[in-house]
Formats: C-alpha cells, structure tokens, sequence
C-alpha cells in the first residue's frame, strides 16, 4: 500500500501512525511544505495523511503552497484513495468538501474528553467509545461536510470528527501524539496557551500524557477500519 502524508511544520509528525504504518509494511513517502519538497502524483497514492500546523487554511498570502496543497487534496479525493486529516488536516479536508472554517468560540488547547455522536450498532460504532480524553490544539473549527456521518464532539467544539464514504476522516483532536509529540507542542507553541475555559495549564498538559495510550488504540481501530482492502 502506497501511503503519503502532509507535513507543514517540522515538529508535528505522524506520532503513533508512523507505528501503525510499519506494523502493516506501508511504503510511505512524505512532502514537507516547509522544506518546500514537491508533492507526488495522486494517481500513486492509497491512502493520504493531511497533518496539523499552526496556519489557518485561509493564510494562503503567508503561505503559497496551501493552494496548491488544496488542489492536491481535491485530486487525491477524486481518485478514490483513503485520506486521513488532522487538526489542520482535517480543516483543509473539510474546506475542500465545501464545508466552512471558522473560529471556534474558545481555543482549546490540552487534554479534554469528546463524545461520540453515532448511534446504532455498526463497527463503526464500536470503535468508538461513549466517551474518551484527546489531546486538543486548536481555535479554528470545522463544519461537517455534507454528506458526511458526525462522529465526534467535545463541551469546547462541537465538530470533532466527520467520515465520508467509508473512506475520508477528520478528526478535529489529536489521537496520534506520543508523549514526545506532545512536548514538542509545548515547546513550540507556547504562545496559543492563552487564558481561557478550555486552555490546560503546560504541567496539566504533561500530566496527562497517560491518555494518550488509550487514544492510540481508538486511533489503531479506526485506521484499520479505513485501511483500503486491496492492501
């Protein structure tokens, strides 16, 4: 399985995905915007990983390239691939379906619990528990594309995670982080961690780190329920 992902910024990797990848023998290849690195033809990708950053997918006069990465989007989109987006990610996934981004009331920024929003039994379902913590960074939101099942929401954000076809996911939260994915947060990103309702202290935000492992196994579920079956 031919396996791309998007970075924008050097210190938000794949965390846990890079684990689930090699644990099924992906052949994974990258493109670093702020390397300035070319991206591949749509045609050879499987499955596409949009990941975090701190732009907004409207600071395009900033940050040229996310026109083209939106086209990019758009392409893999339309030839059928399995696409993974993140924060960021899931934001340009969400605009390029024709949903709106926006500011959200409140920044929310440290580990907080969202809600499933499905009903019914599917497997979808079921791989989602009733309630979990996830790490947030984040002031803009998302809209849920049309057409698309409305997986998860938090008390700070009501769009938290949308899947389309079986095959297109946006998750608002971050399920990837490893503890040193979420250091490299705090170290960089310092300055969003402005007062507010939904705003974690740094040494809250250490603390409960522990979550993440939880996270990863929701995380590992849904990515094997996505994983495309010719792989």
């Amino acid at each position: 399985m031919k396996v791309h992902w998007l970075q924008h910024v050097p210190f938000e990797g794949l965390g846990f995905i890079e684990t689930w990848l090699s644990s099924i023998g992906a052949d994974l290849s990258v493109t670093r915007f702020w390397a300035e690195q070319t991206l591949p033809p749509p045609r050879d990708i499987d499955m596409l990983f949009v990941m975090g950053g701190p732009m907004g997918v409207g600071d395009e006069l900033k940050y040229p390239w996310l026109s083209q990465e939106k086209r990019f989007i758009e392409a893999v989109i339309g030839q059928g691939a399995v696409i993974v987006g993140i924060c960021l990610g899931a934001q340009l996934v969400a605009e390029v379906l024709g949903a709106a981004v926006r500011k959200n009331e409140f920044k929310e920024i440290g580990w907080f619990s969202i809600e499933r929003c499905l009903s019914g039994d599917s497997r979808l379902h079921r791989l989602l528990p009733p309630a979990m913590m996830a790490l947030h960074w984040h002031h803009d939101c998302f809209g849920i594309p049309v057409g698309s099942l409305h997986l998860l929401r938090s008390e700070g954000c009501a769009a938290q995670g949308f899947l389309l076809d079986d095959r297109i996911l946006g998750l608002q939260c971050h399920l990837e982080p490893t503890r040193q994915g979420v250091l490299d947060l705090l170290a960089n990103c310092r300055a969003d961690m402005t007062p507010g309702p939904w705003v974690q202290s740094e040494e809250e935000i250490i603390a409960k780190a522990v979550y993440a492992e939880q996270a990863h196994k929701v995380l590992a579920g849904l990515l094997d329920y996505l994983r495309p079956s010719s792989s």
